[in-house]
């Protein structure tokens, strides 16, 4: 029965710390191990049901370890070297005469400045298929953790890119008088801003 009981404290446990490690969304590493602790918490799970006889709660763990080691698969080894080769690709290039490159993936969450203050964080750009030049880029601002943010879209004509962070050739009070955009109801077009 002690393995019961020790199992009945690791799962809860197990399963928050995972529930906030991949929620966080800080990465392929930290999402991947937070699908190994998820593991031992389905782990854990179906040891509590083995040893309490309830076979629902070991049936569903049972199935959920199996997810959880997808999980595992797919951010600590798959998604970890696309995110390593873009990694090292960005690196080299910034030791190399060529030019200075940074991932289109991680474009997301690159701060963006206006006259050398934060406006926000770049949430998207949208790319025209046909030449596959970037046309606006959209940029969270205000809110916390995306509760009550200001999304607005900045044509790529107002926006110079850097390794590191993108800047938005607008003053902040211009950058504020940009419409914000609708939930969900993204343009197929922005107008260059004045």
């Amino acid at each position: 029965m002690i393995v019961g009981d020790v199992a009945g404290w690791i799962a809860p446990i197990a399963t928050m710390i995972a529930a906030v490690m991949t929620a966080s969304n800080l990465g392929a590493r930290v999402t991947g191990w937070g699908f190994v602790v998820f593991t031992i918490g389905s782990i854990a799970w179906s040891i509590v049901g083995m040893t309490s006889g309830q076979t629902n709660l070991l049936a569903t763990n049972g199935f959920l370890t199996l997810v959880n080691l997808i999980g595992v698969w797919r951010w600590l080894w798959r998604q970890r070297a696309y995110d390593d080769g873009g990694e090292s690709a960005k690196a080299a290039s910034r030791q190399s005469a060529s030019p200075s490159l940074f991932t289109a993936t991680g474009i997301a969450g690159m701060p963006v400045i206006a006259e050398g203050d934060k406006v926000g964080s770049a949430v998207e750009a949208l790319v025209e298929c046909a030449t596959g030049e970037i046309s606006y880029v959209v940029v969270a601002s205000g809110g916390i953790g995306g509760v009550d943010e200001s999304l607005r879209a900045i044509p790529r004509s107002s926006i110079r890119f850097g390794c590191d962070h993108l800047t938005v050739t607008l003053s902040p009070s211009a950058f504020s008088a940009i419409d914000t955009l609708q939930d969900g109801d993204w343009p197929a077009q922005v107008e260059a801003t004045a």
